[in-house]
């Protein structure tokens, strides 16, 4: 029996600014949200969802994205991200200097109804319109976030030729612009085989030079760092996690906290894998966001006592 053999280096794609501070009901104050990012930079996190440029009165906790961007923008080494719902959000987020725009469609037509106000086939028009504008400035990348890839609170489980459809429809529009690729599990009801099947069977299909694989998980049924590895062990070269496990999309009913980033960090160090972040550092980090009020965290890590991790 051939043993399996882990990656030399995995990207941790860290999304508590966004899709954990967004599952907080009351506006955090920025101040409080730039010492937590603080944090996890000098923990070595190096890629960051930062925020979404969306409309304040559907989550008044992004309305101050931009003013995070212009505080870390300038950190050498970080390569930072923003997610928008449409052409007018990537717009504003290229305005304040993001590079990488993460564009989120849902696979499930009822859960982008919830989330966009949209049909996938209107949120994929719009996509090609963020291409163009991507094309007109140099040095800007595209992340596609297929919501609902595995499971839609709505309509139940998805098949990977749900996935595929969307896919092949989106890569269309895309053309040769270099993209990465993620299949979310947005509810947490994925289970390692079905994210491996997806994985296997999608990049069979849309392998092409340009394209890469990222994996975005919850951890709400306990898959969370099982699917993680699954992913990577099946072409995923990036996974978002949240630090603290902080998180819970707003448009999901029942979905829980992200896969917590120090769950997911102790397991790659178990394979060697690389990853640059500094665990009892990012360890600091998830304390401090999860004392801000009104978060909801599930990290299994952080009830270790510290003397016995590492």
């Amino acid at each position: 029996m051939t043993a399996l053999r882990p990656p030399q280096r995995v990207a941790i794609v860290e999304v508590a600014p966004r899709d954990g501070f967004q599952s907080i009901r009351d506006p955090l104050p920025t101040a409080d949200k730039q010492r937590c990012i603080e944090a996890l930079l000098d923990a070595g996190v190096t890629r960051l969802e930062i925020g979404s440029f969306v409309s304040p009165r559907a989550i008044p906790q992004m309305a101050d994205t931009g003013e995070l961007v212009a505080a870390f923008a300038e950190r050498p080494g970080v390569r930072l991200s923003a997610l928008v719902p449409n052409l007018k959000g990537a717009e504003l987020a290229l305005a304040h200097g993001i590079r990488e725009v993460v564009y989120v469609v849902s696979v499930s037509e009822s859960h982008n109804r919830s989330n966009v106000r949209r049909t996938p086939e209107e949120s994929l028009g719009d996509l090609a319109r963020v291409i163009e504008r991507l094309q007109q400035s140099e040095g800007t990348r595209l992340r596609l976030d297929l919501g609902t890839s595995f499971d839609c609170p709505f309509e139940g489980t998805i098949a990977w030729q749900q996935v595929d459809r969307v896919l092949g429809k989106a890569l269309e529009r895309i053309g040769d612009l270099p993209t990465e690729v993620a299949l979310c599990d947005t509810t947490g009801r994925a289970t390692p085989y079905q994210v491996a099947d997806h994985f296997t069977r999608l990049r069979e299909r849309h392998a092409r030079p340009g394209l890469e694989w990222a994996f975005h998980g919850h951890d709400t049924y306990g898959m969370g760092v099982a699917n993680a590895l699954f992913a990577i062990h099946h072409g995923a070269t990036a996974v978002d996690t949240a630090c603290a496990g902080l998180g819970g999309c707003p448009f999901a009913p029942g979905a829980t906290g992200n896969t917590a980033t120090e769950d997911l960090l102790y397991a790659l160090q178990g394979g060697g894998v690389d990853t640059g972040i500094d665990l009892p550092r990012l360890l600091l980090a998830a304390d401090r966001i999860a004392a801000l009020p009104g978060g909801q965290t599930a990290s299994h890590l952080r009830q270790v006592p510290r003397e016995r991790v590492g």
